[in-house]
C-alpha cells in the first residue's frame, strides 16, 4: 500500500539549476529547459501506459546508466513531470508516474516521431536494441481514430518464451495504452518479434500478422503505426 506518513507522493526538495539553461525568454526555450535533456522525452513516453517502477525504467531504457536515470527522474519530479510514490513493501517499492503536464507532451512526442518516420525511419541497424513496447507506447499521441471508433485490441509479442502484451484502447477519438490489460480485448493482433518489425519497419504489411476478433478495429489502429511508415515510405520512393 502507498505510504501515506507523507501524505502523497513525495516531493523531493528543489534540484540545482540547470548547468546549461538556455537563458532565452521564449516559451519554446523554457519548454526545452525542462524536456531538452537526453531520455527525458523518452521517459515521458514510456511512461504513457502507467506507473513504472525505477528497475522496470532501466529495463526499457537501455543505455542509460542508473546515476542518469536517477538523477533525470529526480529533476523530472522536481519540475513537475512526474510524480514519485513509495509503497510500504518489503523490499521497498517506488512508482513513477506521469503528471498531467507531462501527458499533455504526448502530441509533441508523436510529432517527433511523424519526423521520425518521415526523414530517419528504417529496418532495424546493426546493435540497436528493438523494443516494440517503445513503439507502442506512442500510441495516445500518434494515434487519431474517428470518434466513432471503439474498442479494445491486444498486441501481443511473441519474444522467445515469453509473451508481452499491450492494449491499445478506443474511445471518442483517443487511445490509451495499458500494459497490465483486464477482461478480454475486442480483437487480438498477435506475431513474433520478427514479423512486428516487418509490419512497422519502412516496407510495413501487416499481413505476417495473426489477428482474431474484430478486424477492422485492430486494422484501423494499427494503421496509425504502419501507416506513417507506408507514408514515409512513398516519400522516399518520391524524392
Amino acid at each position: 500500500m502507498p505510504d501515506s506518513s507523507a501524505g502523497g507522493p513525495e516531493i523531493p526538495p528543489t534540484p540545482p539549476p540547470k548547468r546549461h539553461p538556455y537563458d532565452q525568454w521564449s516559451p519554446d526555450a523554457r519548454a526545452l529547459d525542462l524536456v531538452g535533456d537526453k531520455w527525458t522525452l523518452l521517459i515521458i513516453r514510456d511512461l504513457a501506459a502507467g506507473p513504472r517502477r525505477f528497475v522496470e525504467l532501466q529495463r526499457v531504457l537501455p543505455g542509460i546508466s542508473t546515476e542518469q536515470l536517477r538523477s533525470r527522474l529526480n529533476r523530472m519530479v522536481a519540475d513537475g513531470l512526474l510524480t514519485r510514490q513509495r509503497y510500504r513493501e518489503v523490499p521497498p517499492r517506488v512508482d513513477y508516474e506521469l503528471t498531467e503536464r507531462s501527458r499533455e507532451l504526448m502530441p509533441v512526442i508523436a510529432a517527433l516521431a511523424r519526423w521520425g518516420y518521415d526523414w530517419t525511419w528504417s529496418p532495424p541497424r546493426p546493435g540497436e536494441d528493438v523494443n516494440l513496447g517503445a513503439v507502442f507506447r506512442l500510441a495516445p499521441g500518434l494515434l487519431s481514430p474517428p470518434e466513432t471508433v471503439r474498442g479494445s485490441v491486444d498486441l501481443v509479442v511473441h519474444e522467445d518464451e515469453e509473451e508481452r502484451v499491450f492494449r491499445l484502447a478506443a474511445a471518442d477519438g483517443r487511445v490509451e495504452i495499458s500494459e497490465h490489460p483486464v477482461g478480454p480485448p475486442d480483437a487480438v493482433v498477435s506475431g513474433t518479434v520478427a514479423t512486428w518489425v516487418d509490419a512497422l519497419g519502412p516496407d510495413g504489411t501487416l499481413a505476417s500478422l495473426e489477428i482474431s476478433g474484430q478486424h477492422r478495429l485492430a486494422e484501423g489502429l494499427l494503421e496509425g503505426f504502419a501507416g506513417a511508415a507506408a507514408a514515409a515510405r512513398a516519400a522516399a520512393h518520391a524524392a
